[in-house]
């Protein structure tokens, strides 16, 4: 078993680490060997959407998803809190520049991206259903909007998740994937046979896990017609 990072943040202003984080832990760790070997031998463009703590970049970085030596990771979050934890968490847990690198990057969603440079992509949505998805906050002071940030994902907690997969053949690499965490209330079994059946994806189930009153998912994207060199 892979090592959970180490964490200290102020819960008040990133989302605390839970049930779901540690489902796409596991999902990675389960999809190590898969990821060494597709990405073998090149460098690889590794980043996350929406880090939060940090602990799921820091944990790519600290146990190599998909290689120490050969990546390159970013993090990209529109809260400014988000990225300074991401930053702290990853220098906690002593992921070095020696080693990997890192950059953290303030982002709305997949805005700063280039296109088809990103090997790994991985996303903790925000997937709560929600009324409407919340405004952007005027000031960093506005913590508890920073927050509902992180949670809500407007209707079947879907609007931002739904972005970014309609994103994905745009910013992923031919050979590029992503790792897509949804709950059972954003109706994932309906998403994934539509979007077989309309966009070119291969969306395969990694982990599932009931969590409390959640039932979580992470699912993998990758090209329905990549060629693999």
């Amino acid at each position: 078993m892979l090592p959970t990072p180490y964490i200290k943040c102020d819960y008040d202003k990133v989302y605390e680490p839970s049930e779901d984080s540690f489902l796409v832990l596991d999902s990675l760790e389960k999809d190590i060997s898969f990821l060494n070997e597709r990405f073998q031998n090149q460098l690889a463009i590794v980043g996350e959407i929406g880090p939060g703590s940090g602990i799921v970049t820091t944990f790519m970085m600290k146990n190599g998803v998909p290689s120490k030596s050969t990546s390159l990771y970013f993090a990209l979050d529109i809260s400014p809190w988000a990225l300074e934890a991401t930053k702290e968490t990853a220098k906690l847990n002593e992921c070095s520049e020696k080693d990997s690198y890192l950059e953290v990057i303030q982002s709305d969603l997949t805005t700063s991206l280039r296109k088809k440079q990103v090997d790994i992509l991985v996303f903790n949505p925000p997937y709560v259903p929600a009324e409407d998805v919340p405004e952007v906050p005027s000031t960093r002071e506005e913590t508890d909007q920073w927050l509902d940030l992180a949670l809500l994902g407007g209707k079947d907690g879907m609007v931002i998740t739904q972005k970014v997969i309609d994103q994905l053949d745009y910013i992923l690499s031919p050979k590029g994937v992503a790792y897509i965490l949804f709950c059972a209330r954003n109706k994932p079994e309906e998403l994934v046979a539509k979007v077989m059946e309309t966009q070119p994806w291969n969306v395969e189930l990694v982990e599932h896990r009931k969590a409390g009153w959640e039932v979580l998912s992470v699912y993998r994207f990758s090209r329905s017609n990549e060629s693999i060199i």
